[in-house]
Parts: structure tokens; sequence; C-alpha cells
């Protein structure tokens, strides 16, 4: 069994950001990330801080890097909570590319209309596969979570309908194994490629809600958990392998190489609010990451 890793340097990269989430990291070095409640995805540059790629409209949820060389953006339309963006957006896979022109690609898969996407990333047969959980709220029912991939030729499929709960974070593993949080349930599951689910163990806390993820190369599942005071670790069997603190409110993490990138809410954020609270940070590891995947959709 892998030794839980440790930090050897965890920095505070950009702060100042608000709902910062779905960071990707470019060719050049360079972080992409969304900022849900500005309505943008923005790019830190070492040396250069932050600056706004595109406005989005909406609510841009996650994005992932293509190999075309553009950004695929979950949008989940500008409703979450009692925030209401300026621009309200259909539930939507859309793409930007980088001198920040934004279209939308994909508004139905398999005649099924999107609700609110949520997160995103690539498989290894370059198929889009994304979470499409519907309106968040603890207080009142939820709707029925759905996960979907996109085939490169535009063609889909739903994957998975799950009741009663939120499916949240989400990655693809390289055998095609599909694994993704659960708020509501607090689980993380996978499915296999022949289609058999498996329900790794609950996170523990009744606070926490699971959010995005990210694979090492070993197999560990790197889990960002709202408001369990960082970056939970699960092995490839689910059990767990410990934790990096990092920030405050962690939403999503990515890699590149032994880096790990963590987006991060901020201190005590409030759903609508529009206080620039959030962070970027950067935490050096001794084990790499898995590679993330690419593909594109004609």
């Amino acid at each position: 069994m892998a030794q839980t890793p440790s930090p050897v340097r965890a920095r505070r990269v950009a702060d100042g950001l608000v709902f910062p989430e779905g960071p990707a990291v470019l060719d050049d070095g360079s972080v992409a990330f969304v900022e849900v409640n500005r309505s943008q995805v923005s790019i830190w540059e070492e040396g250069g801080g932050v600056r706004r790629l595109a406005d989005t409209g909406g609510g841009p949820n996650s994005c992932c890097l293509g190999s075309d060389g553009c950004l695929y953006v979950t949008q989940n339309r500008g409703l979450v909570g009692s925030w209401r963006a300026d621009r309200v957006q259909p539930g939507c896979i859309q793409r930007v590319s980088m001198d920040g022109r934004v279209e939308i690609l994909i508004t139905e898969v398999d005649g099924i209309a999107l609700r609110q996407p949520n997160d995103l990333a690539w498989g290894p047969d370059g198929s889009l596969c994304f979470t499409d959980p519907g309106y968040f709220d603890l207080d009142t029912q939820p709707d029925a979570g759905r996960l979907f991939f996109v085939h490169p030729d535009g063609s889909g499929e739903l994957l998975v309908e799950l009741e009663n709960t939120y499916p949240n974070g989400i990655a693809v593993e390289p055998d095609g194994s599909v694994i993704w949080s659960e708020s509501y349930t607090r689980r993380v599951c996978r499915r296999r490629p022949d289609g058999r689910i498996d329900t790794l163990p609950t996170i523990e806390r009744p606070e926490s809600v699971p959010d995005g993820m990210a694979v090492s190369a070993d197999g560990t599942i790197f889990l960002a958990v709202l408001f369990a005071g960082g970056i939970q670790l699960l092995g490839p069997d689910g059990r767990a392998r410990g934790a990096l603190s990092v920030g405050a409110v962690n939403s999503n993490c990515t890699f590149s190489g032994t880096t790990l990138y963590v987006t991060d809410f901020g201190t005590n954020p409030v759903v609508g609010s529009a206080e620039p609270l959030g962070a970027l940070w950067r935490v050096e590891l001794e084990q790499p990451g898995l590679e993330p995947f690419r593909g594109r959709l004609s």
C-alpha cells in the first residue's frame, strides 16, 4: 500500500477569486479555472497573476483542456441557491478558445436536455464525461442526478441516472472506469467499463460535501471536500489514506506532474456571494499525478 503523500511545499499563488472551481493546466504551465459567480474563465500565470480569458455568462462550473487547445466548460446556467447571474445561460457544455471566444456546444445528449452540468473529464478514448446533478439545495428533494458520455463524433449517451443525490466531481481512470462524488450522500462511486458500479466508503463527517477530484499515478484519489479541511486521500479501493491540509474550503484539484493545483472557495463562503475570498494553491508532492486525458468534440 502506498504511503500517504506529504506536501513538500504548499503555496497560495493567487487570491481575490470568486468561487474558483475546476482547474486545468495549460501547455505553457499556466492554470485555467472558472470563477463561478464572476461568470468567467480565468488564467493564472507564474509572475503574471490572474487575468480573465472569457466571459461565459451564467455559472461556469469547471473546465478541462481539449486536444484542440480549447477549454471545455460545464455551464450550470447561473442559478445556484439564491444567486442569479446577470446573463443566465442554458445548461450546456461550452467551448472556450484561447482568444476568449465562447460557443455553446452541447445542450442535450441523446435527446435529453441538460439541466445544470457541474464537472467534466476526458476519458482515454477521447470521450467527454460529465455530471449533470440538477439544482443544488440540501433542504429540498434533489433532482435525479445524471452522468453523460459524449463521444468525439458528437454522439452521446446517458451513462448513469441516480436518485436522491447530487453527483458532483468526476474523474476517469486509464481502464475507462468513471469515478464520481455524491454531495448529498457523501459517497464516492466507481462505474466499471462493464457497467458494474462499486460504492466506495462514505466520507464520515456529516458536514462534509465531497466535490472535485484528481487521481494520482498509483490510483490514489485526491478528493476535495467542502467544509472538511482539505483534500481527502482515498486508495483505489476507497480506503482512507490521510489528508492534505490546504486552504480553507477546497472545491477541486488537478495534477501537473508532481504538482497539485487546488481551488479554494475561501473562509466562510456564502452561496450567492460575490466576495473575492477564493484562492488558488500549488502543492508540491513526491508522487506524480495521472496525466489528464484529452479529446475534442466535433
